[in-house]
């Protein structure tokens, strides 16, 4: 079983910035693909964007430049930088880790809210 948990959330003004920090108890050495997930209230769970094993990072429309996912070397942390936060981005974000050795799975952390003031 592979543990996901979030830090970093929190209320916020319009414009601010905000950094998301996602630690996985997985082994640094596993292939995993790791992404941010947001769910606004009323809405459907969405892609932010994913980060390989090797850094490669694949984001979604709705990043505009204004998000950068990074991790960290030799560990399984990613980060969720956000910038110009808009009210709009007000959701509970989800950190998600594929694995696809020794077989299929997927985890999820448990959330953190995100809220943005206008």
């Amino acid at each position: 079983q592979v543990r996901l948990v979030e830090s970093g959330g929190g209320s916020v003004q319009a414009g601010d910035s905000l950094r998301l920090t996602c630690v996985s108890s997985d082994s640094a050495l596993q292939p995993d693909v790791m992404a941010w997930f947001r769910q606004a209230p009323g809405k459907e769970r969405e892609l932010v964007g994913t980060i390989n094993h090797w850094g490669t990072v694949v984001y979604a429309p709705l990043a505009k430049d204004r998000f950068i996912i990074s991790k960290k070397d030799y560990v399984n942390t990613i980060y969720l930088q956000m910038t110009a936060l808009e009210a709009g981005d007000t959701a509970i974000y989800y950190c998600n880790l594929k694995r696809t050795l020794p077989s299929a799975a997927e985890y999820w952390g448990q959330g953190i809210q995100v809220t943005v003031s206008s």
